[in-house]
């Protein structure tokens, strides 16, 4: 998921979006861009990123006990259309979210590659969202200079590019960082083939800048987590705490699927709250 990559992993799925669970899909005028509800209560927008949404959100059903949670489908991910172009882009994402928050001004929680689309439009309309929770995203400019974020990027790069023809050991251990299962193996699932055929040709993350200094500036409130399982995206969620002025949560047990960790989506509910006060 880090650079646009994900699968289905080792991890539960969001149980709610399965057979017999509530399931809503609608277009939110978003050119059929797929938005599922479930729950009940203040909404919150969850923005996946080179994973899935059942995948990504797991751990977090306990929140539609309180909150109406809408999970995005990006382009590329069925039920959503194809990607435009065929390739992952977060500039479209932009646009599209834009729309989301526009209609229903909600909290958003996006993850990896997600949150480059979701910061870009909300620095366009810092008044669409009433709160901002981002998860390990591939902002490397936050960190120039530091080793370890440029290898991420080089090796994030290497199979955006390259897809399944890049150097083997280098994509073997940028799957490993992403959460991939099976990446060990003498050959790879059929699942992780597929996300990195639908990842290869994506629009780099480091081509991202979205404008942080208006979000703070607006004094949007924001959470940045992680899963203490990178160097790397310690030091870039840092650097994007620091810049939003934001509050800062560490997660760990789950790798890169952060939202499954223990305590995670407790600590996500008091910000919620917190702010969901402030907002009234």
């Amino acid at each position: 998921m880090v650079g646009g990559i994900g699968v289905i992993s080792h991890l539960r799925q969001f149980p709610l979006l399965l057979s017999g669970g509530p399931k809503v899909a609608d277009n939110t005028g978003v050119d059929a861009l797929t938005v599922r509800k479930c729950g009940d209560g203040p909404e919150v927008v969850l923005v996946h990123g080179g994973a899935g949404p059942r995948t990504t959100w797991a751990g977090m059903e306990s929140l539609g006990a309180r909150w109406k949670l809408l999970l995005v489908y990006r382009r590329g991910f069925e039920p959503s259309p194809p990607a435009l172009g065929g390739r992952q882009d977060f500039l479209v994402d932009a646009d599209d979210l834009g729309a989301v928050f526009r209609a229903c001004r909600p909290h958003v929680v996006a993850h990896s590659y997600g949150v480059l689309g979701t910061l870009l439009a909300a620095a366009e309309r810092p008044e669409s969202v009433r709160s901002l929770t981002l998860i390990e995203p591939p902002l490397f400019f936050l960190v120039p200079g530091d080793p370890d974020v440029a290898r991420l990027e080089e090796l994030g790069d290497a199979v955006l590019i390259n897809g399944l023809d890049a150097d083997p050991d280098s994509l073997r251990e940028f799957l490993a960082l992403a959460g991939s299962p099976g990446v060990d193996a003498e050959r790879f699932p059929e699942a992780v083939v597929a996300a990195v055929h639908r990842a290869q040709g994506g629009r780099l993350p480091g081509q991202a800048r979205p404008d942080l200094a208006a979000l703070r500036a607006a004094g949007v409130p924001a959470l940045v987590a992680s899963g203490g399982h990178s160097l790397a995206l310690e030091r870039i969620c840092d650097a994007l705490a620091e810049e939003l002025g934001a509050q800062r949560l560490t997660a760990p047990g789950a790798g890169h699927f952060v939202p499954a960790a223990p305590g995670f989506t407790d600590e996500l509910e008091k910000f919620l709250s917190h702010c969901e006060g402030e907002s009234l």
